[in-house]
């Protein structure tokens, strides 16, 4: 029988060259269309040089050697194409094309020896093939499982970058808004006592312009300080940097303070009709009486920020032995369907009924936040068009069993 070997060894080239063309054509490898020639032929002559010292009549029955040969090549391809981001179905997919044009370059060679002779070699390309696709997805394999090792180690590595980045602005935040506060809460005080004095002179022409344009320097300002203190308040609870202050507290005189000190004004100036019920609310709670302000205050704001005509109902009563609620009832405009799930997350701001948001989206979180502080909880009811009722259920306090 002719040297098979030999012949292999003489049409290496031509193989190849037939292999990368069919290797490009083929719908099946997506990865091999953005690679050059050389870049798809990489180690396949290698591979082809052992395959044809396997075929060689003198090696028929001693192929062990060169098979480690093929070995070696075959986990170096394996490599390649993990560095060029094959997947495992490309790479077989690739040998079983490299199998079907060595046959069929190899066919006339083949037919020149006895049955037996060709079966033998036939039988002998597939066993090295079987070889060469195993090497191959192992190497592919270890490859990928470094690159996901790598990419894992960088990843820890990144996000604790991230970690010091967001500690460090979340620093500078806190640090700029202290330093913001400063001037800001000069500018009020030092306009409220022009707007005094402007009020006691009352001589000039244009002293209500003059009143108007201080007025709305302190209106500003406050809004300012106001963001800037919500911004705070966030900060300190996200870092657990916030304690409750308990002490047995009429919470109904607490309420009624907060609103006709600063509430019922903005309701007014609206023509809005604010109900106060308090005559089921607890004589005496556990409770730290500046963040049962924040609820109300919040609540009662942003109820007054988003409803044009109607009314707001505050009641406060006892809603079990274990628990007491401040219901906070409006007849705005509602909150849609899409915003409720994130309507206490901060910033948020429910801009879907064609008007401009208003304020900074943080009142709701902060309530949030402070009713999770108190182990209460937190409900809503909201119709587009109609209003909204916020629930809040605190428990009757045990400061033995109490940890905040």
């Amino acid at each position: 029988m002719k040297d098979l070997g030999q012949a292999l060894n003489e049409k290496i080239e031509q193989i190849t060259e037939n292999w990368v063309l069919a290797v490009h054509q083929d719908s099946e490898i997506v990865s091999a269309r953005k690679l050059a020639y050389e870049a798809v032929r990489n180690s396949l002559p290698e591979i082809l040089e052992e395959l044809s010292k396997l075929l060689s009549e003198y090696n028929l029955n001693a192929d062990k050697d060169y098979s480690e040969k093929v070995e070696e090549k075959s986990l170096y391809h394996g490599f390649v194409r993990a560095q060029q981001g094959y997947d495992t179905a490309e790479i077989v997919r690739e040998y079983r094309i490299l199998r079907q044009v060595l046959l069929s370059e190899m066919e006339p060679d083949l037919l020149e020896g006895s049955s037996f002779d060709t079966l033998h070699a036939v039988r002998l390309v597939d066993r090295v093939f079987d070889k060469i696709i195993t090497h191959s997805l192992e190497r592919y394999i270890e490859s990928r499982v470094t690159e996901i090792r790598q990419m894992q180690g960088q990843l820890v590595l990144t996000n604790q970058e991230l970690s010091r980045l967001v500690k460090a602005q979340k620093e500078n935040l806190s640090f700029m808004a202290h330093e913001l506060k400063t001037p800001l809460n000069s500018i009020i005080g030092h306009s409220a006592l022009l707007l005094r004095k402007q009020q006691k002179k009352l001589k000039s022409i244009d002293t209500a312009t003059n009143l108007d344009q201080i007025e709305l320097v302190m209106r500003n300002g406050r809004r300012l300080l106001k963001i800037i203190n919500d911004t705070l308040e966030i900060s300190r609870h996200d870092e657990g940097q916030i304690q409750l202050h308990l002490e047995p507290i009429d919470a109904s005189i607490i309420i009624q303070e907060i609103l006709e000190d600063g509430l019922e004004p903005l309701a007014q100036e609206k023509e809005l009709t604010l109900t106060i019920d308090m005559s089921e609310a607890p004589k005496s709670v556990l409770g730290d009486s500046l963040r049962i302000q924040q609820l109300v205050s919040n609540l009662v704001s942003n109820a007054i920020r988003y409803t044009d005509s109607g009314s707001i109902e505050i009641i406060c009563r006892r809603s079990s032995s274990n628990f007491w609620e401040i219901v906070v009832r409006d007849t705005g405009i509602g909150i849609s369907e899409e915003q409720r799930t994130r309507i206490f997350d901060p910033y948020v701001q429910d801009n879907s009924q064609n008007r401009s948001p208003i304020g900074t989206g943080l009142g709701l979180a902060i309530v949030s936040r402070i009713v999770t502080l108190m182990q209460g909880d937190i409900q809503m009811v909201s119709n587009v068009g109609e209003g909204t009722t916020f629930t809040i259920q605190l428990p009757f306090l045990d400061p033995e069993n109490f940890s905040a």
